[in-house]
């Protein structure tokens, strides 16, 4: 067991050391949405780190972290936040790397203020934003992947199966809803 442990510490150094995208987010509550992002780095074997990064409670942390991505090797940074959402814009502020931003639902106004907040950056400051909530934190993982994937010949070729996936599963639902149509 003590190797397995081992084993375990090992790989998510490797995993931290060789990152190519960071998954960030306001607060752990967060992660319920952000995880889906995270799925989606995982099934297409793209290497990321991820951990709370608050814009409002830690703004020196947030300044050093968006400072240093690149020299740490970062390529993307997603950035996941409800409410006032000001980390995805303050992130992007700070650093040249594309930011995706994912706006959380916030029990207030269900995430509009948050895809708001994210969406109105400034000219001069981009934010690629994504949809709010679930659907917005797998298309941010898709998004990070087919920029990387733009000079990664083999991760395109994995995002491109996973479409062709998703066709598949279309194409059959819909055969057996036609069939089971027809038998009626």
């Amino acid at each position: 067991m003590f190797i397995f442990r081992n084993e375990i510490k090992y790989r998510k150094w490797v995993i931290a050391m060789s990152a190519q995208v960071a998954v960030i987010m306001g607060s752990k509550s967060d992660w319920e949405t952000m995880s889906h992002a995270c799925a989606v780095l995982e099934e297409l074997e793209v290497p990321y780190e991820k951990q709370v990064v608050s814009a409002h409670r830690t703004p020196d942390l947030m300044f050093e972290f968006a400072e240093n991505a690149a020299g740490r090797g970062l390529k993307v940074i997603i950035a996941g936040a409800g409410g006032a959402a000001h980390l995805p814009g303050m992130v992007a502020a700070k650093t040249v790397l594309p930011v995706i931003g994912v706006p959380v639902k916030s029990a207030a106004l269900n995430g509009l203020d948050s895809l708001l907040s994210i969406v109105q950056m400034p000219g001069g400051i981009p934010v690629a934003t994504v949809a709010i909530g679930k659907a917005g934190a797998i298309n941010a993982g898709l998004l990070a992947a087919q920029m990387l994937g733009a000079f990664d010949p083999k991760l395109a070729a994995r995002l491109q199966e996973r479409r062709d996936n998703l066709r598949d599963v279309v194409l059959e639902s819909s055969s057996e809803l036609v069939s089971g149509a027809e038998g009626q």
